[in-house]
């Protein structure tokens, strides 16, 4: 009864070995589990269901032949694939979740979330996510031709690489208050996240109560991260990724 949880792998054709490490992630570490929760990020950008390539297009035929073994597969949008839709959906089978999105793991409340949302410190950033979430936004963006959709993804990645360069590092990182705000409208005192690229399980005090939260770790290079369920606790875990057809 494993479930399983990643985020932020950042797909893109200049990382072919990331791509297959995905892959082989899909056919042997995940190979089984009950649920795979992919909790946003999982490609570097993503512009339409319209729009996906020679690239993308062996990744989506693992994800449905994953699904098609009974696993649950769970997609969460990113900052980075906020676009992902209905035909994605039914191109991998899997089913899309909102952020956020609360579950039970052995009768225990668990609150899901990509993360941005907690980084309300960055000012800027938090005014670029109202935009590009809003619906009639996005139904514009979908209806330029796929060249322009292109051109204004790769315009966003750079703005975003300046604006990112200039900021101080716990600007980016989660507001405590907020995560304390989010877990208490919720009722719950385990939260699983990404976005921040900093792995890690905190734990802390929420009225009088243990809490944690458990933050994925982004995949880069040789190495994958998650967040596993054995049916008893909760890991986080780091792992080789070429070493998982071993």
């Amino acid at each position: 009864m494993t479930t399983l949880f990643i985020s932020d792998l950042h797909l893109q054709p200049d990382t072919p070995a990331l791509a297959q490490g995905f892959l082989d992630y899909l056919e042997y570490r995940a190979a089984g589990a009950e649920t795979l929760y992919i909790l946003g990020d999982l490609f570097e950008s993503w512009i339409g269901d319209d729009a996906y390539g020679e690239f993308e297009a062996p990744i989506l035929a693992a994800m449905k032949a994953y699904s098609d073994t009974g696993s649950k597969l769970y997609v969460m949008h990113g900052n980075r694939d906020f676009l992902l839709g209905d035909e994605f959906a039914k191109m991998t089978g899997a089913t899309l979740i909102d952020d956020p999105a609360m579950i039970e793991l052995g009768g225990i409340p668990i609150l899901l979330m990509h993360g941005d949302s907690l980084c309300t410190q960055d000012t800027e950033y938090m005014k670029f996510r109202a935009m590009a979430r809003d619906p009639q936004w996005q139904h514009q963006v979908l209806a330029m031709p796929v060249r322009e959709r292109m051109a204004l993804a790769a315009k966003l990645r750079e703005q975003s690489g300046e604006a990112n360069s200039r900021k101080a590092q716990d600007i980016m990182d989660v507001t405590p208050e907020e995560v304390e705000n989010i877990m208490n409208q919720y009722h719950v005192h385990i939260l699983i996240q990404g976005h921040t690229h900093r792995p890690d399980v905190h734990d802390f005090k929420l009225h009088d109560e243990a809490a944690k939260r458990y933050v994925i770790g982004d995949w880069h290079d040789d190495e994958g991260w998650e967040v596993r369920f054995d049916g008893l606790t909760l890991t986080l875990e780091h792992f080789s990724l070429s070493a998982l057809p071993c």
